[in-house]
């Protein structure tokens, strides 16, 4: 039975590091990169539509995003909802399509972003640890109720804390990663 605890966190676990990649790819470096435009929603026809079900975003230079819209009657939307979103970017439309130039970040924003980054850190880990703190309460009932015996209890805590250390240590060097490459000139 304890088994399914010890499947079950890894699970949990593997799914708060994720979660923590996924909120850093929004964290802006001072390259562009279509990720930053993903929380973006444009009024189109009255319904809130996701960016990229409207647009394709590439980038053409590694500081310029284009935004070209399926339906160019869409590209004053697509606009409003780029400046709407308060990325701090300054979309420019020829038309035909939007281009943004992605600003050079100052060391002050550097360091607001780099702390920035170490809080989603701690957030993924925060969510590690309360997966640990579930499955040793779970192997506690399996032991009251005589399924496991009080060594196993032990030796599956010694095994949560171990995935607890690994997930921790893997949110660790990715944020590292990210650190290292918001400070990058």
């Amino acid at each position: 039975m304890s088994s399914d605890v010890m499947e079950t966190a890894e699970m949990s676990m593997d799914e708060a590091v994720d979660s923590v990649k996924t909120r850093l790819t929004k964290i802006r470096t001072g390259k562009a990169s279509p990720m930053i435009l993903e929380g973006v929603r444009v009024d189109y026809y009255g319904a809130p539509t996701p960016l990229n079900q409207l647009a394709t975003v590439s980038v053409p230079e590694p500081r310029l995003l284009t935004v070209k819209p399926f339906d160019r009657s869409a590209i004053g939307a697509i606009e409003k909802g780029i400046q709407g979103a308060n990325l701090g970017l300054n979309p420019a439309s020829d038309g035909m399509m939007i281009r943004i130039q992605i600003p050079e970040l100052t060391e002050e924003r550097r360091k607001e972003l780099g702390k920035q980054a170490r809080e989603l850190a701690e957030d993924g880990k925060i969510g590690v640890r309360k997966v640990r703190q579930e499955s040793n309460e779970a192997l506690k009932a399996e032991q009251k109720d005589s399924t496991i015996t009080e060594d196993d209890l032990h030796r599956e805590k010694d095994e949560i804390q171990k995935l607890t250390d690994k997930f921790c240590a893997q949110i660790d060097t990715i944020v590292d990663a990210k650190h290292k490459e918001i400070m990058e000139l």
